[in-house]
């Protein structure tokens, strides 16, 4: 049995965060961090309720390639390598690289913004 970690609950809590602002303004409203959050959120979901990311593509079709895009211009090196590889690839090695994904994604939330322990 797996137990959740600090990063399971970050990103569902981050996550449900930025999904509801996304519902009242869009993708739109979304910093680029936030973006990148709700990507990676996306691919989670997937990747954890039905162990692929063909669902994650589901919900938003473009999380891949923006996950990329935003990584790329947060400059989060570990974030914009496991988004550049093929969707098949990045769904075999994604849980080998989760924890160092958020970590790198959390220590660039905005300052004051998403604190998290």
């Amino acid at each position: 049995m797996t137990f959740p970690t600090d990063n399971d609950n970050w990103a569902i809590e981050i996550g449900d965060m930025i999904i509801q602002k996304r519902a009242c303004g869009g993708m739109a409203s979304l910093s680029p961090w936030e973006k990148l959050v709700y990507c990676l959120w996306v691919a989670d979901y997937g990747m954890r309720n039905a162990g692929d990311l063909e669902t994650a593509a589901e919900v938003y079709a473009d999380f891949h390639s923006e996950a990329r895009r935003v990584a790329a211009e947060l400059c989060l090196r570990r974030a914009q390598e496991a988004f550049s590889l093929d969707p098949a690839d990045l769904a075999h090695e994604y849980f080998d690289r989760f924890e160092s994904i958020c970590d790198e994604v959390k220590h660039a939330a905005p300052s004051g913004e998403f604190n998290w322990p």
